[in-house]
């Protein structure tokens, strides 16, 4: 593990501003005991100045395992700590009695605001991680992320393959705030490390007063046999048990209708009768009315006005009860939009600067928004009565809890702004619990500007995330095919907009990029003629059918697509295979300049189509190794469920 201390002296090699690896203060503390069962083991070190660190590694589903550490302070003077790390593996790789030189190669995954995801392999002699020829320099390669924001830049994934053993070493971090990753080499062996931003990365430290404690962020580890699509099998089924806690709506997970792409700010009672009138009998179970239902009255806009959650009287006549009855009277759960954690400058809230956060004294404003201090209980406890007034007073099942902006370095703490930042992330997982204990059956969206929340503490605690804010755009496939490598497929929401306007063909690429998640359909549904509706409602018929095989199996990525995702060429196709074996579904979509013919391998033999869902007629056909898909054109999208006979 890693941990800096105020007052200690630098490790040296040439390291200060690029890694703590290396710090001393590890150096001091000796072993004091280890317990281990079969499932845990608790490792307790101590240093002569009285700091005792407690590590804990946790056996979880899938042989994956969870890293934590913990730093007490049994001294009678504070300590100020400036690094502290959630888990390090050493010693790879032990495959090669040298450096292992051209067999190493790092993955890490890029994330940018509809853009979630981009997977980049590097080996590390193009990162410039060759050891020196004494060994006498640290080599680091750090990264992260710094801000509310976690999936920002980097998703808190990495990940080491030794290809010449075939072995894979990765860490996912479980943390929504600032956080740290590296890669570090003094000799012929790798290390990875992450947990916590430092304070040379994230300006962040702490004090640790007499009898106090600190415990860094969880860390799921894994190493595997094969590459980066089965450490990533690994680090998903170690996310099973969290997706399970989901309220029993929630388990032959249902389709959304988000009113967002129909309305686009702007729902109106009238509006969403009419769309839940249509709905009648599809197999939609939840509607949820997105941002805009507190529009203020005159010309103010609505995306500056949240905060103060007073509903406006014209676009509800019978206020949120009367409009989330009328959906309930129509068979669907109703939901509703809140961005809780911030204010926007239009709103009475945006001038209660007591309760807000400050950076330097003034408080923090990021364009049109500033944020509620989450680590005063009382804001807690009004947010918390707030919604839950909102949502029990008007029978809504469905919150869907957005966030558009980052916090940046941090807000004032006597510890530091690094700090001050943690305790407002604490604070919003705080605000998480409290709502849903209050409202136990509650379903819950966790959505931040789309994907930018797409790491296991938030994730885990909610029902579902938006994987990203693409919504009309072509690349929704690509990104939604992405993501799954780091959430599970049952919890990643998927847009899916339609239009009237839309060819068959488009309507099916739009509906297929739905089946590699979540399907949330959105768009101008009460416009389409009778042939587009019944498109629709065939691919809700074949979604409902394959929901077992989304709930549990494992992915894997076909097809070649060019470089560029707004621009991409080819073909992809995901497969997933359900954990018994016995079923499987292939969602594929093509781009510009798309082949004639394409296939997808497929393990064992046995295989026959039980449903697809394709507009053009061209043929989907099985054979003892693979799936053939036929005269695909520029832009469609195929569904093919496939059943393995006894």
């Amino acid at each position: 593990m890693t941990l800096q201390l105020r007052g200690d002296s630098a490790s040296g090699m040439f390291t200060q501003g690029r890694s703590t690896r290396w710090a001393p203060a590890g150096s001091r503390f000796t072993l004091l005991e280890q317990t281990a069962s079969l499932d845990a083991v608790s490792t307790v070190l101590r240093s002569p100045d009285g700091l005792q660190i407690v590590h804990r590694v946790e056996l979880v589903a899938g042989g994956a395992l969870v890293f934590r550490c913990t730093v007490e302070n049994l001294s009678e003077e504070p300590v100020v700590i400036e690094a502290l790390s959630s888990f390090c593996l050493s010693a790879i790789t032990p495959f090669a009695r040298d450096d292992a030189s051209g067999r190493l190669v790092l993955h890490r995954m890029r994330s940018a605001w509809s853009a979630e995801g981009r997977l980049v392999s590097e080996s590390l002699e193009d990162l410039h991680l060759e050891r020196s020829w004494l060994g006498v320099a640290g080599m680091s390669e750090r990264f992260g992320q710094v801000g509310s924001m976690p999936v920002r830049g980097w998703m808190p994934f990495v990940a080491v393959e030794d290809r010449a053993a075939g072995v894979t070493w990765g860490a996912q971090l479980a943390w929504g705030g600032s956080w740290q990753l590296e890669v570090a080499r003094l000799g012929d062996d790798v290390a990875l490390a992450g947990g916590l931003a430092d304070r040379e990365f994230g300006h962040w430290t702490k004090m640790i007063a007499p009898g106090q404690s600190l415990t860094s962020p969880d860390a799921i580890v894994a190493v595997v046999s094969g590459g980066v699509d089965e450490l990533h099998d690994a680090l998903l089924e170690a996310q099973d048990g969290s997706a399970g806690d989901a309220p029993g709506e929630e388990a032959d997970l249902p389709i959304v209708v988000n009113e967002w792409c129909s309305s686009w700010g702007n729902p109106s009672h009238e509006s969403l009768v009419a769309l839940a009138d249509r709905l009648v009998g599809s197999g939609v179970r939840y509607l949820v009315i997105d941002a805009g239902w507190f529009r203020p009255e005159g010309e103010k806009d609505w995306a500056r006005a949240h905060g103060d959650w007073i509903p406006n009287t014209e676009q509800f006549p019978s206020g949120l009860k009367g409009v989330a009855d009328a959906l309930r009277e129509r068979g669907l759960i109703p939901g509703l939009w809140f961005e809780l954690e911030t204010v926007g400058s239009d709103s009475m809230a945006y001038q209660c600067v007591d309760r807000l956060l400050h950076r330097d004294g003034v408080p923090l404003t990021v364009g049109s928004r500033r944020f509620w201090n989450l680590a005063r209980p009382e804001v807690v406890d009004h947010l918390v009565d707030t919604a839950v007034e909102l949502l029990e007073g008007a029978g809504f099942g469905y919150l869907k809890i957005d966030y558009n902006e980052t916090i940046g370095l941090g807000s004032d703490h006597a510890d530091g702004l690094g700090e001050g930042l943690r305790q407002q992330i604490l604070g919003s997982h705080r605000l998480l619990r409290r709502i849903q204990d209050r409202m136990p059956d509650l379903v819950v969206e966790n959505c931040a500007s789309g994907g930018h929340r797409l790491e296991p503490s938030f994730v885990g605690r909610t029902a579902m995330t938006s994987c990203s804010d693409a919504h009309e755009v072509v690349e929704i496939p690509i990104i939604a095919a992405e993501v799954q490598r780091v959430i599970l497929p049952r919890q990643a929401q998927v847009w899916a907009v339609i239009h009237a306007e839309d060819s068959p063909d488009r309507l099916t690429y739009s509906l297929a990029a739905g089946f590699l998640g979540r399907l949330c359909l959105s768009g101008a549904l009460t416009d389409l003629g009778e042939e587009q509706w019944a498109l629709v409602r065939r691919a809700i018929h074949l979604y409902r059918k394959t929901t077992p095989i989304l709930k549990r199996g494992t992915s894997r990525r076909f097809g070649q697509r060019g470089h560029s995702w707004r621009r991409p060429e080819g073909w992809q196709a995901v497969r997933r295979l359900s954990d018994d074996g016995r079923r499987a579904l292939i969602v594929l979509h093509s781009f510009r300049n798309a082949p004639n013919r394409a296939e997808v391998p497929l393990e064992g033999g046995g295989w026959s189509v039980a449903g697809v869902l394709r507009s053009t007629g061209g043929d989907v056909s099985v054979a003892s190794d693979g799936v053939s898909f036929e005269d695909l054109v520029d832009f469609e999208g195929v569904v093919v469920e496939l059943i393995r006979g006894c």
